[in-house]
């Protein structure tokens, strides 16, 4: 009789439970839960110790004590109360990481965003990706002056023959080749540029061009009241995206270049007034 589950009362499986969660040999138990935390933020981009707990069928204590674990792995962060994805608005990945995905997308764009930039002009190069695929591009260009925070486009511009870099001081961001702080902020304020290309991990109507670093966009935020006309340089998987800190707003973008992006995403952004490139496959 005792092997059928329905003669067993709902919750008396609960305090064997409760009290395994830090018992010898129950680490597999412990590691199953974070992975079903971890399930659940990916669904639902926030979840709360009270769910959890009501899920799980554990404590508050030991939820909190997963979700402890799991922050300090870098796998979400630790809200009151509960966590948040942190590939939402907190995850950046490093250049490394950034350099591999959506190449393709990214080289049309740098040859649309070619087509924007004149002989002579000054351009202020934001750090990225993308925009280091622009960088690339710009020896069909002359006698450009490149304003940048990015020592792989700084470094890869030294031997354009008739281009003048200028390179913005500051604190070296490890893993990320840029600088950031006061230094290359203080060298804007007396830099005027025709057009700035920028960078972002998200952009949207509601909430402009965003990114996680808030010291990065205090640096992003000097670079573009420095230029003429704010040319955003941005893939489809950051679109409709919103990253931690806003560095513009929608309106403060004259246009923005993408691989594509969703007639509804397409429509709100015009209505800021944002002009719509998209680049077309080359194959």
């Amino acid at each position: 009789m005792s092997s059928n589950p329905e003669t067993v009362p709902a919750a008396a499986p609960e305090t064997p439970r409760l009290q395994a969660d830090h018992a010898p040999g129950a680490e597999l138990f412990a590691e199953e839960r974070k992975a079903k935390i971890l399930e659940a933020l990916a669904a639902q981009n926030k979840v709360t110790v009270a769910g959890l707990s009501r899920v799980l069928g554990v404590s508050g204590t030991s939820i909190r004590s997963y979700l402890r674990d799991l922050d300090r792995a870098g796998l979400l962060i630790r809200t009151h109360g509960g966590a948040i994805a942190r590939t939402k608005t907190g995850f950046e990945p490093d250049s490394r990481q950034k350099e591999v995905h959506n190449l393709d997308a990214k080289r049309q764009i740098a040859r649309v965003a070619l087509s924007l930039i004149d002989d002579g002009d000054t351009l202020m190069l934001d750090t990225g990706t993308t925009t280091l695929e622009l960088a690339r591009c710009l020896r069909e260009r002359r006698n450009l002056t490149v304003v940048t925070n990015d020592l792989a486009i700084a470094q890869l511009l030294e031997d354009h023959a008739s281009a003048t870099i200028v390179f913005m001081g500051g604190v070296v961001r490890k893993g990320f080749h840029c600088t950031v702080g006061v230094q290359g902020r203080e060298l804007t304020a007396g830099v005027s540029a025709d057009k700035a290309f920028m960078a972002a991990n998200g952009f949207s109507a509601a909430k402009g061009a965003t990114t996680p670093d808030i010291t990065q966009a205090e640096t992003k935020k000097r670079m573009v009241a420095a230029a003429g006309k704010i040319i955003l340089l941005c893939d489809h998987s950051k679109i409709g995206k919103v990253s931690f800190a806003q560095f513009a707003t929608a309106a403060q973008i004259a246009c923005l270049v993408t691989d594509r992006i969703e007639t509804v995403e397409r429509t709100l952004v015009e209505r800021c007034g944002v002009q719509v490139l998209e680049a077309k496959a080359t194959t």
